[in-house]
């Protein structure tokens, strides 16, 4: 395993509430493993064998419908924190999106180190309040927002988590570039919309000079504010 002094994410993962020896203890139960878009990490329903730290790259959180179908319910990026820790079964499957990195760790192993310490096991109840409270505001979002709101919002919560300042003379100043980890009909998927309902949002949007669309998988944040004021 790479050394974690060198680490992407040292600084904002959950291993940030560690010293420099604690540090290297808990290099020495890790791994660092490289997926491809597509590959799983954690089944839905298997036994809780491993967590890991996001280094690099986006992941889907999905299960199974009674009827076979996926449904998405979550998404992951660098420095989050998948997996049960303490835990028997996985209540989702894990899957990357894109190219993606992580820090893989047996889950006894590292339960054994999160007992001994408490700063991490601090940390880790840090992150479990914070992923309940985004999945409630995703309750929020699925439950009484309409379409334009939903597609305004998942937009809002992409330029927090994977954009990039736009660095083309051609783009205005505050612009914001993002390169989108799902299609349309993920996207849909997750907003429980139709593909259809999302285009058309998508190009409203546009309209509106509130984003700008290069690509089907680029969108250019032109007006933020604009955009906020959308999701309600």
């Amino acid at each position: 395993m790479a050394s974690c002094d060198t680490c992407l994410v040292r600084n904002r993962a959950i291993c940030a509430a560690l010293d420099a020896d604690e540090i290297g203890a808990l290099n020495t139960i890790g791994r660092q493993r490289l997926l491809e878009p597509g590959e799983s990490l954690i089944w839905e329903g298997d036994d809780s064998v491993l967590v890991a730290n996001v280094i690099e790259g986006v992941l889907k959180l999905s299960t199974g419908t009674e009827d076979g179908r996926e449904q998405i319910v979550g998404m992951v990026f660098a420095s989050d924190f998948i997996g049960r820790p303490f835990g028997t079964t996985t209540g989702h499957g894990v899957t990357a999106l894109t190219e993606a990195k992580v820090c893989v760790f047996n889950r006894r192993d590292f339960d054994s180190f999160a007992r001994a310490h408490p700063a991490l096991e601090h940390k880790l109840l840090q992150r479990t309040l914070d992923e309940l409270d985004r999945t409630r505001r995703w309750m929020l979002l699925l439950g009484r927002k309409s379409a334009s709101e939903k597609v305004a919002s998942f937009l809002i919560e992409m330029t927090d988590r994977v954009a990039s300042p736009g660095c083309s003379s051609l783009m205005p100043p505050g612009a914001i570039h993002l390169d989108l980890p799902v299609s349309r009909q993920q996207i849909a998927d997750v907003l429980g919309l139709t593909i259809e309902t999302v285009s058309r949002q998508f190009t409203r949007l546009k309209a509106d000079r509130i984003i700008d669309l290069p690509s089907r998988r680029e969108v250019v944040v032109l007006d933020r504010a604009a955009l906020v004021a959308e999701a309600g």
